[in-house]
């Protein structure tokens, strides 16, 4: 039984049957015997075995259509060829028919006609199966467009529908909000109901509330009426009254110049210059050492005059013969019981004069310890009961000008606070590292008298705390040190100055004055003060030599010389405006209570009493 030819590529291929040289011929397998070869042997591949699968038009797996296989190795017996038929797939053209009968090996030209006619067969088929294959692709391709379409189609609807979606999202949405809003719609709708029905009582209570107002108005029209009337009575009464105001402010003006030129010549009368003289207290460490005040006497009946007594030695031996007496009389003797208010009370309308535009000056003069800084300053606390004439001065200048300003007066004040140490300026408002060159003292201007500092800091002041707060600053920069005489002793002129400007706008007057409270260095004998050498002694020489030019100045202005020495020492220099015969100065004389220092009290208050001989020209205000 022969096998089906298998077409390959058009042509067909079988195994030769021919004998082989050296080979035993063999017979050939009847269709039952080779029908009974195993499956496994029969297409067991060999070396030149080839297995070929053409796949079918239909896009599908294709039947197999030939197997061949080929033992090169086994040269003796001839070649067997074993084809496998594959089976034909489901639906597809029936092949060319087999031979009825399988040739004869030899036979090989019936054999070729057989795979001729097969070949021709195949050929076809394969005809057929192409235009099969054409229709399938056609239609294909129109499956392809019509599912293209769809596609196109899905797609349009799909975004359609997505667009769908989203407006019925926002329909939605906006159906949540007309309904929320109707909701609030019927709530406003309620309350504008219930506003309008409280609105109409309230305009019913607003006319009722009318009605009466009108009937008010009409009352007050005729009482307007009848205050019209007395307004107008009110103003012919307020223009006799502005006119009467007017003439007594004229008056009170007349009154206050009278008061300023009488203040002046009750100071006049009281002298130009006058001399206080305060002796101190012991203090707690001296009360052991001396118990009384002996060698010091103040006349009960009269509070100007004060002795100095000590007993006189005789020169032949050590008897006492007796008290030698030194009478002092002065414009006023304050004892060691006297308090800084009571002093302040004698010099309070010399500080008045100051308001009134007139140079003042007020100084401390005595021997170191005998209480000038204390008389000036007070003590470093400030305690408004031991306060010096510094701060109470300074207060009753601020006082003053508060009631001078319901007179129509306005002043300005500035505060400056220097020492004259060693015959040379120092500024006690700034501190020691911020000090620059010396300072010097220089006319305002050539065809002016007025003096002035330049560089030295002068701080405008408008209350009484911020001039403490200066005073303070500069006690803590003044030069001190310690001598035999006093622990702490000052070492130079301290020079505190407030300047003031006052105006009157309503009367165009203007003035201008200077108050200088000075608190000098203690005046001493170096034998006293034990001042040997270095800075001490150069100290001393200096405080003694700027004093005595200060007792030649008043000596010379109380002689009406032509030629006034202010220029021997800075201190005179400086208060020259203050001491000439256009101002008005007054002198503390500082005692000690200690008899050890009698000698230095004595030479104080003689001192004291040739200025309080002296008499200088009359005081003039600076007015413009």
């Amino acid at each position: 039984m022969a096998a089906a030819p298998v077409p390959h590529g058009g042509s067909a291929l079988s195994i030769s049957r021919l004998p082989v040289r050296g080979a035993r011929n063999k017979r050939p397998a009847t269709e039952q015997e080779a029908a009974t070869v195993p499956e496994q042997k029969r297409a067991r591949p060999g070396p030149a075995a080839s297995t070929t699968v053409r796949p079918s038009a239909g896009g599908g797996r294709a039947p197999l259509k030939a197997l061949s296989v080929t033992a090169a190795s086994r040269p003796a017996a001839p070649r067997k060829a074993v084809s496998v038929a594959a089976a034909p797939r489901a639906g597809a053209p029936p092949g060319p028919a087999a031979p009825r009968s399988k040739r004869p090996p030899w036979d090989l030209k019936g054999q070729v006609t057989d795979l001729r006619a097969a070949l021709g067969g195949y050929r076809d088929k394969a005809q057929g199966l192409a235009g099969e294959n054409r229709d399938l692709r056609e239609q294909l391709d129109t499956l392809q467009r019509d599912l293209r379409d769809r596609e196109a189609r899905e797609n349009d609807l799909t975004h359609r529908l997505g667009i769908l979606d989203a407006e019925l999202v926002a329909c939605r949405e906006e159906a949540g909000r007309s309904r929320r809003e109707n909701e609030g719609l019927a709530a406003e709708k309620c309350r504008l109901e219930e506003e309008a029905e409280r609105r109409g009582r309230e305009m019913e209570e607003l006319v009722i509330r009318l009605e009466e107002k009108e009937a008010a108005l009409e009352r007050a029209e005729a009482a307007l009426a009848q205050q019209a009337a007395q307004a107008a009575q009110l103003r012919a009464q307020a223009a006799a009254q502005e006119q009467r105001l007017g003439q007594q402010e004229e008056k009170l003006h007349r009154l206050e110049m009278e008061r300023r030129r009488l203040h002046n010549l009750i100071q006049e009368l009281k002298g130009n210059i006058r001399v206080f003289c305060r002796v101190r207290p012991l203090l707690p460490e001296e009360e052991e050492r001396q118990k009384n005040l002996e060698h010091l006497r103040f006349p009960p009946q009269d509070n100007k005059a004060l002795v100095l007594c000590r007993p006189e030695e005789s020169h032949i031996g050590r008897d006492r013969r007796g008290d030698v007496r030194y009478d002092f009389s002065f414009d006023r003797v304050f004892p060691p019981a006297a308090s800084q208010h009571e002093i302040f009370e004698e010099i309070a309308s010399l500080v008045q004069s100051a308001l009134d535009g007139y140079h003042v000056c007020i100084f401390a003069y005595g021997q170191t310890g005998s209480g000038k800084t204390y008389t000036m300053e007070g003590p470093e606390a400030f305690d408004p009961e031991t306060r010096g004439m510094i701060p109470r001065a300074v207060r009753q200048v601020f006082q003053g000008a508060q009631e001078l300003a319901e007179k129509g007066w306005e002043y300005d004040f500035s505060a400056s606070f220097l020492e004259i140490y060693n015959e040379s300026l120092r500024d006690l408002l700034a501190a020691r590292s911020e000090r620059g060159t010396e300072l010097e003292i220089r006319r305002v201007s050539s065809v002016s008298e007025e003096l002035h500092v330049p560089n030295l800091r002068c701080v405008p002041v408008t209350c009484e705390e911020e001039v403490l707060g200066l005073l303070r600053t500069a006690a803590a920069n003044r030069s001190v040190a310690r001598t035999a005489l006093n622990d702490r002793s000052s070492r130079s002129h301290s020079v505190f100055q407030l300047r003031i400007r006052g105006s009157n706008a309503g009367r165009d007057l203007h003035c201008a004055s200077i108050l200088s409270l000075v608190d000098l260095a203690g005046s001493e004998r170096l034998d006293k003060s034990q001042s040997r050498g270095g800075d001490r002694l150069r100290e001393t020489q200096a405080i003694n030599t700027s004093l005595s030019a200060l007792g030649l100045v008043i000596m010379a202005l109380s002689n009406k010389e032509s030629h006034i020495p202010y220029r021997n020492s800075k201190l005179t220099y400086l208060l020259q405006n203050s001491l000439g015969g256009s101002a008005k100065m007054l002198m503390f004389v500082n005692i000690s209570p200690l008899e050890e220092n009698f000698a230095e009290s004595l030479n104080s208050l003689r001192f004291a009493s040739k200025v309080n001989e002296c008499v200088i020209g009359t005081a003039h205000a600076n007015r413009k």
